[in-house]
């Protein structure tokens, strides 16, 4: 592998001049700087970046941590991430914390140990390990939708609320009212902000909200299915149900199928994230978009701008959900 020694020897000039030519770092004159760009040519040449990070005391690479999930909805938000990373020359390190603590933890430390410009937390897990911030306190780093609320980092998150209400005003103005609410894990920020506007939403319709048609689900498939299958099990059905994700709903959908209950003609089922899948579901799936790749772009130029400005005042940036219409409301039969 050529060096910049190889090139300027090449090149017929002092390693000095190789690295203005490389870095822009001082004026020199065309006739060099062709005798030094072509000698790079000619023998492959690419600067270290080992080198350049211990020189300009950055690796130009970012890290991130993302709760494991069956979950489209994390995969489609780091794409998003990646995506922004590579228009921006930028690397990026990627961890599965797996939902364990411990793992979370060592990923952290790997990544700081690694010495990454700044890292993007988008974990579910309340607390990380005791001490390990303040052993790198000036860490750079952004909080994305899932991120614990008690850190003094930078936020950005998805509007929960006003999705919750959303998804609850377009049932109601269907005409249902008998409306049930799957959420997610309560004690999660996005479960309980959904339920939120759910509430907002029925309180302000002056329609009841009834404790047993509000079952708490997991996020998951799983979740989904078996609070749809509880709802069922009633002597009293909704007509309608918010689920606070579209995992939830796409497994609430299964067990409406096994019960033989047709989608919207017997139950409207609104989800929430508009992740990929569900405009694939028979039926469609109405949904609360959350512009993922948005939010993965907007999380990478929040964590630059914090570590070119580690002293400014902290952002919490919040995203605007949109309700997308499909197949799976109807005005109640």
């Amino acid at each position: 592998m050529a060096t910049i020694k190889d090139v300027a020897r090449l090149a017929q000039v002092s390693t000095s001049t190789v690295s203005h030519v490389l870095n822009k770092t001082r004026f020199v004159s065309p006739e060099i700087t062709f005798r030094v760009e072509q000698a790079i040519d000619e023998l492959h040449y690419a600067p270290s970046a080992l080198a350049r990070s211990l020189k300009s005391n950055e690796t130009r690479t970012l890290g991130m941590l993302v709760t494991a999930s069956a979950n489209p909805f994390f995969a489609e938000v780091v794409q998003g991430v990646e995506q922004r990373c590579f228009e921006l020359g930028y690397s990026l390190a990627l961890c599965n914390t797996r939902g364990d603590k411990e793992r979370l933890n060592a990923s952290m430390e790997m990544l700081l140990q690694k010495r990454v410009d700044g890292i993007i937390l988008m974990c579910t897990q309340v607390r990380l390990g005791a001490g390990l911030f303040d052993r790198y306190p000036s860490v750079p780093l952004v909080l994305a939708d899932w991120g614990p609320m008690d850190m003094e980092a930078d936020l950005i998150q998805d509007g929960g609320k006003q999705g919750g209400r959303l998804a609850t005003e377009h049932l109601i103005g269907l005409g249902h009212r008998h409306i049930g609410c799957i959420t997610g894990p309560l004690g999660k920020r996005a479960a309980d902000e959904r339920l939120a506007g759910f509430k907002t939403a029925m309180t302000t319709a002056g329609l009841p909200i009834r404790p047993e048609w509000i079952i708490e689900g997991d996020f998951e498939l799983a979740g989904g299915n078996s609070a749809m299958s509880a709802l069922l099990a009633q002597a009293e059905r909704p007509t309608a149900v918010f689920a606070g994700n579209d995992m939830m709903a796409m497994g609430a959908l299964r067990a409406l199928a096994d019960a033989g209950i047709s989608v919207p003609q017997q139950m409207s089922l609104v989800g929430y994230d508009n992740i990929e899948l569900a405009h694939y579901l028979v039926p469609a799936l109405t949904t609360i978009e959350q512009p993922k790749a948005g939010l993965g772009a907007l999380t990478v130029d929040t964590l630059l701008a914090r570590i070119k400005a580690p002293d400014s005042p902290r952002r919490v940036l919040t995203l605007t959900p949109e309700l997308i219409v499909r197949g799976s409301s109807q005005t109640p039969v």
